[in-house]
């Protein structure tokens, strides 16, 4: 549920996590009985666990269209992801991926763990599909063929330029915004959102992973996946891979900060599509991964940790977005404290500095302007309360039961 040690630096996690500790517990028993179903509610929670708590919340039959969704294009960016599989075999499987989801009988051993056995076991996936309704089929089966084209292009493409960059990140970010969004609007909650604030949503998150992953990436083995784009880090290196060596980290800082600045010009499109939805379960089910989002990159900004290993927010503060994350109050109050946040950050001798303090202010003014931040919770300002001493007792409980439950050969 989070190190003790976590929880004594910041004792407002405690009850979030505990919330979440028991949702999730809700959401494993909430697994159908049919084994296909079981199968992938079950995969779910091993490929993306806060993505399966949220989408709990959709009404049954949206949630197993999202489900599958979720599923389909995980096992396609298996494919595009496993370097060990030649480029020969690969492209044609990405290409004719949309047709295999009706074969229930189709499959491909690859990837590793839990989606290796998402590919091997693919039948259980193809099955339920097929239990969808029809319009929900024709959406996913779209996206589907669309992503698997624009993958396929790029295992023979490099990232050249931004324009590169944004394609790549539309097909296989982009176009599941679009895809989800037509899911919505299938199921009779939501207007169809526009294809450009759609894509934004899409494409905000999947920056946000590519600048948090440059390591894991450039060390793939056998194979470095390489996606920053070349007219970004060929200002500051010659190499991306260059990157990562010491010798080289004030440019590495600066390119990484090139890299957000990019990623921050998708937030007023996010802003928008979010502050037109209705339906509650849906916005959070939207809005959480994007206030996640804007939180990475405030812990990414200027920070030479992103070449040595992982930055990722504490799941204590993870935990306070979920149960947080309520409405688009909540939504403004999130992205104006993490953009403060950045905007503290910023070192004026930093090339992109003015450029990135316009998006940040731009962003600023939106959540203002809103009139709401007055009903937000803050994330980074320290609530100046001492804490009580029934929260002290709580953590001392912790604690002991984590020490009676050590087993008597184990280290202390």
């Amino acid at each position: 549920m989070g190190s003790l040690g976590a929880l004594v630096k910041h004792p407002g996690d405690f009850y979030p996590l505990l919330k979440l500790k028991m949702a999730s517990r809700h959401a494993e028993r909430q697994i159908p009985s049919e084994p296909h179903w079981a199968f992938c509610f079950s995969m779910l929670h091993k490929v993306s666990r806060s993505f399966a708590l949220v989408i709990q919340q959709l009404d049954t039959e949206l949630k197993n269209a999202v489900c599958i969704f979720y599923l389909v294009l995980r096992a396609l960016d298996t494919v595009e992801d496993d370097t060990s599989v030649a480029t020969d075999i690969k492209v044609p499987i990405l290409e004719e991926f949309y047709r295999h989801i009706y074969d229930r009988d189709w499959h491909f051993s690859c990837g590793t763990k839990n989606y290796k056995v998402l590919m091997d076991e693919f039948h259980h996936v193809s099955t339920a599909f097929l239990e969808l309704e029809k319009g929900y089929q024709e959406a996913i089966e779209d996206i589907t063929k669309r992503m698997g084209a624009g993958m396929a292009k790029f295992i023979c493409k490099e990232v050249e330029t931004v324009g590169d960059y944004d394609e790549y990140c539309h097909y296989v970010a982009g176009l599941v915004g679009l895809g989800l969004s037509k899911l919505f609007h299938a199921c009779g909650t939501e207007d169809l959102a526009p294809d450009t604030l759609s894509n934004s949503m899409g494409l905000f998150l999947q920056k946000t992973n590519i600048i948090r992953d440059y390591l894991e990436d450039i060390n793939e083995i056998p194979k470095s996946r390489m996606f920053w784009p070349r007219q970004i880090w060929g200002k500051y290196v010659n190499k991306l891979e260059d990157l990562k060596y010491e010798e080289n980290s004030v440019k590495a800082v600066q390119c990484l900060n090139d890299m957000v600045t990019n990623a921050l010009i998708h937030v007023d499109d996010c802003l928008k599509y979010m502050s037109a939805l209705r339906d509650p379960a849906i916005f959070r089910f939207c809005a959480i991964p994007q206030v996640m989002a804007i939180g990475t990159l405030a812990l990414c900004y200027n920070n030479i940790e992103v070449f040595r290993g992982v930055v990722k927010m504490r799941r204590g503060l993870t935990a306070k977005v979920i149960d947080r994350t309520n409405t688009m109050a909540d939504v403004y109050g999130a992205f104006y404290d993490f953009s403060c946040m950045l905007k503290a950050k910023v070192d004026k001798n930093d090339p992109c500095a003015q450029k990135t303090s316009s998006r940040l202010d731009s962003i600023l003014k939106t959540c203002r302007d809103s009139g709401v931040l007055n009903e937000r919770k803050s994330y980074i300002i320290p609530n100046q309360t001492n804490y009580t001493p029934l929260l002290a007792v709580l953590l001392f409980i912790l604690l002991a039961i984590t020490l009676a439950n050590r087993g008597p050969n184990e280290p202390n």
